[in-house]
């Protein structure tokens, strides 16, 4: 499913309501508050709903997704647990399969590693299991940690690892609007086990959401156009989407190129079709995902590209991904550890220009935790 929109990249405002030179108002709304608000419109909506997860009835809730809906809502709605997530986890399957929907989160996506025969045994096999008599439906929330000094086991982006069992859905929110488009959705439809990855540093960011767009029921696990271009295309996941579009800014600015950047969101299931349709277009393809390239996103986009039409590229296919180890704990080497967005223009250029030296003014290097929020420490 095709979306083409500007309003993936986040915006500078103050102000609740901008114009977006129509009759309707576009909405400015941040990352964190649309995340509130789906938790909040699903638990007024829907009476099966509940909220589990350590410190989402606390003062920070879970980065302020879940502030307040503890006391509005009941603490047998909206629940604290214990340091036991694979136990956790099969409370949360055993309420799905009696007839609740739970929302599952974890402030760190490390932490799912200890219920991962709860979700890859269980919640995923259920349907299957016993010829889709029972059905498992319920969204597990996974943060992904990076700021700075989260370290080896807070940072990790395992999006690949889960998308590779059938029976999971796993998505990965870009921006305001894609969460609006795609939880309530989830919620209020999808009769099985959905896995969504946060990105920590979008949190704070401000996003556009138009009206007549949300309206637009899109698929919550679709794959989106949200910049069209010829020269190149660019296939990245969460934050890698906006990075994605700062370079392709960038680039047009200084050298005239376009990129064409999709939005994977649904790293399980991807439109593989509209994907293929702008690398036959282009020639030329770069994939950005937020974990390792190895056995990951990066590498299954290249599988289809090869499997589908290798003769469509005309260069080999460059990806961006963290580098092949445990993520340092010190910030100077977590700002190497990640790919910035000098090396991802320097790609893009080498790609259309066909060698290194191909003179264009590439941008400054500069750590995303830096440009998308300065962190005083490592929580």
């Amino acid at each position: 499913m095709s979306c083409n929109t500007a309003m993936t990249l986040p915006v500078n405002c103050d102000d609740d309501v901008v114009s977006n030179g129509a009759d309707t108002e576009v909405q400015v709304i941040s990352y964190r508050d649309a995340l509130h608000r789906t938790m909040h419109e699903a638990l007024r909506l829907h009476d099966s709903v509940i909220i589990i997860g350590q410190g989402v009835d606390d003062h920070k809730g879970i980065f302020g997704s879940t502030i307040g809906l503890a006391q509005e809502f009941g603490l047998d709605r909206v629940m604290d647990t214990p340091l036991a997530e694979e136990g956790m986890t099969g409370v949360a399957i055993g309420a799905a399969l009696n007839g609740l929907y739970p929302i599952q989160t974890h402030i760190r996506a490390d932490f799912s590693l200890l219920a991962m025969n709860q979700i890859i045994n269980l919640a995923a096999k259920y349907k299957y299991m016993f010829g889709g008599r029972f059905e498992v439906p319920m969204l597990i929330r996974m943060i992904v940690g990076r700021s700075w000094g989260q370290g080896a086991q807070h940072s990790q982006s395992l999006q690949s690892l889960f998308a590779h069992i059938p029976g999971l859905k796993v998505v990965m929110p870009s921006s305001s609007q894609t969460i609006l488009d795609t939880y309530p959705s989830v919620i209020a439809e999808y009769r099985g086990p959905v896995i969504s990855f946060e990105h920590r540093l979008m949190y704070d960011l401000n996003f556009q959401i138009d009206p007549l767009l949300t309206k637009q029921k899109r698929d919550p696990f679709g794959s989106y156009v949200v910049r069209q271009g010829n020269d190149i295309t660019i296939v990245a996941t969460s934050i890698m989407v906006l990075e994605a579009m700062r370079v392709a800014d960038h680039l047009a600015k200084v050298a005239g190129i376009q990129c064409e950047v999709i939005d994977l969101h649904c790293v399980s299931n991807p439109d593989w079709n509209l994907m293929m349709q702008s690398v036959e277009k282009t020639g030329r393809l770069v994939v950005a995902d937020t974990s390792w390239r190895e056995y990951g996103v990066c590498a299954e986009v290249c599988r289809v590209v090869a499997e589908r039409n290798p003769g469509c590229l005309r260069k080999p296919v460059v990806s961006l991904a963290m580098q092949p180890a445990p993520c340092p704990t010190a910030k100077s080497l977590e700002d190497m550890f990640y790919p910035d967005l000098r090396q991802f223009a320097n790609a893009i250029a080498t790609l259309v220009h066909g060698n290194e030296e191909h003179g264009i003014q590439l941008p400054d290097t500069q750590s995303m935790a830096d440009v998308y929020k300065r962190f005083k420490g490592p929580f």
